[in-house]
């Protein structure tokens, strides 16, 4: 699949031999590594949803039938959702089912449809680089903070996913701009009509 800076009626010049396929090979290894990436954020996400689902309904039943509720259910559930947030928020990018609006975008033609892709992306990155670089002066802001239901636990390691899930959209908006977006990626085809 083609990048989306790549245009189809500009001319190509040809590669030197063996080139193409060193290309071939680093696109490759490229595609594995955010693939290998996706699944990370994927299982992290995943297992943060699961454990909010067994957090919140065990903090309902010490409230409600055992009468005597459990300080720590809600904020576990918080910070849990900060996880699955931003992890998810990474994985969603990917695999291209966020959510967006492609009604304006649609009616351009080729050429003009790919210059949209080309800003979006930008705009995403910048978005991407704001949670990388306030994320981390967030982090090390509240890192000699504690919560007072985990006294072991620094509330910058909780902002932690901030910083990490916009480093890691940056590395797949660059996996998109550089080798264009994953196969599976195609939301169009998956959307019922």
């Amino acid at each position: 699949m083609a990048s989306v800076l790549e245009s189809p009626t500009s001319p190509q010049p040809s590669p030197p031999p063996g080139a193409e396929r060193e290309h071939r090979e680093a696109a490759h290894a490229l595609r594995r590594a955010m693939d290998v990436l996706y699944r990370v954020c994927a299982i992290i996400a995943g297992s943060a949803l699961v454990l909010i689902s067994l957090v919140v309904p065990w903090g309902v039943y010490t409230r409600y039938v055992l009468d005597s509720a459990s300080s720590w259910p809600e904020p576990m559930a918080i910070l849990l959702s900060i996880v699955l947030t931003f992890f998810g928020a990474a994985a969603c990018y990917r695999s291209g089912v966020h959510m967006r609006v492609t009604v304006a975008r649609d009616l351009f033609p080729p050429l003009g449809q790919r210059a949209i892709d080309l800003v979006a992306e930008g705009l995403m990155a910048l978005i991407s680089l704001f949670m990388v670089i306030w994320g981390a002066r967030l982090v090390a802001a509240t890192w000699q903070q504690v919560i007072a239901e985990f006294p072991f636990l620094s509330v910058g390691v909780t902002y932690l996913p901030i910083p990490i899930g916009g480093a890691i959209t940056l590395l797949f908006i660059a996996e998109r701009l550089l080798i264009g977006p994953p196969p599976q990626t195609d939301w169009r085809a998956a959307a019922p009509d």
